[in-house]
């Protein structure tokens, strides 16, 4: 061992605490009371053994540095987390759709509201309460109707699977304006009622008054017009109210169907992603969108044992109204989400 090594190793020796200084009991330092050959042997044994010292503190430096690299994910993700929006805190419930409301189905009380009395276009929400008119007339679900080139959509230029000439019974027809949003298909169970479309529209806007939805009006049947308009509150209203019928239920929860169209099968699917997600307990949809309305939403469903209305409006991008829905949903869950009642 060469002693140019020495003042390296005491400096690293007195680095992990080793040194001349002792703390007495008082937790002070004072120098050491061994005697000369005492404190040699001890440099010497330390000497003999600096290699072994030297490779023992690099390997703890080593575990140190590695230790707060392992730590820094994890505090970055802390941070991470933090930033993120979370849907309740302090009470509040944040949701991206400007308007919003979840209503207490069982007392009538709101549990969530945000800006539930604006009046805004609610889109193909509106085939609800065509549902509603045509149900209430009582026509033969079994006969069969037919696409006119009248129900073709020239005000928004809309695609539909449903070719003119087409034909159908009225019963699929309100399954594929309810489950899949069809707009041809709610336009010719319009067009088909008694006394036309223009008795049709007298009935809906008759309805809306009869549920006291006194900030809504309807001016055709498919909500491709953005003057079919309404509130949140008037819809979670209107939600009650459809759910009354087993028909619409069933049809606006159905997940998917084949439909023989001229003897083509043809396959649809439910416009709300959230009726195949099995943690959901839902008793009627219908979503809904135009560049004016926005992307909207609309259910009845069970929450926390609780069965709610949800009404959500002008929602920006594809997938805000399915995560306000869940984000209700985990809110609810919550033992204090029901404590107070939340209004933005």
């Amino acid at each position: 061992m060469k002693k140019k090594s020495l003042p390296m190793v005491l400096a690293l020796c007195a680095s992990l605490g080793f040194g001349p200084m002792q703390a007495n009991a008082t937790g002070t330092d004072k120098p050491s009371t061994h005697k000369t050959t005492a404190s040699k042997k001890v440099a010497t044994k330390k000497v003999a053994s600096s290699k072994h010292v030297s490779s023992k503190l690099a390997k703890s430096a080593r575990k140190h540095v590695a230790a707060k690299s392992a730590k820094k994910p994890a505090l970055h993700a802390d941070v991470e987390r933090d930033a993120l929006p979370v849907e309740f805190r302090d009470g509040h419930l944040a949701l991206g759709s400007s308007s919003a409301l979840v209503l207490d189905l069982e007392s009538g009380h709101p549990l969530y509201e945000k800006n539930s009395n604006v009046v805004v276009p609610i889109a193909s929400i509106s085939k609800l309460m065509t549902a509603m008119v045509i149900l209430d007339a009582r026509q033969d679900m079994n006969e069969v109707i037919s696409i006119d080139d009248a129900d073709v959509d020239y005000l928004k230029g809309t695609r539909s699977r449903l070719r003119v000439g087409v034909t159908m019974t009225r019963d699929t027809a309100m399954l594929l304006a309810l489950m899949s949003s069809e707009n041809r298909a709610a336009h010719a169970l319009a067009r088909n009622y008694p006394g036309g479309l223009s008795a049709f529209m007298v009935a809906m806007n008759r309805k809306a008054r009869q549920l006291g939805m006194a900030s809504s009006s309807f001016e055709e049947p498919t909500g491709l017009s953005s003057n079919n308009v309404s509130t949140a509150h008037d819809l979670a209203l209107m939600v009650r109210a459809a759910y009354n019928y087993p028909k619409i239920r069933e049809c606006s929860t159905t997940a998917d169907a084949q439909v023989d169209l001229g003897g083509h099968i043809s396959q649809f699917n439910n416009t709300n992603a959230l009726i195949k997600n099995a943690q959901w307990e839902i008793g009627l949809s219908k979503t809904g969108y135009i560049s004016e309305a926005g992307r909207c939403l609309v259910m009845q469903a069970k929450v926390a044992d609780k069965p709610v209305a949800i009404v959500l409006l002008d929602s920006s991008g594809k997938m805000t109204r399915v995560g306000d829905a869940n984000r209700i949903k985990r809110w609810m869950e919550r033992a204090d989400a029901t404590v107070a009642i939340h209004r933005s």
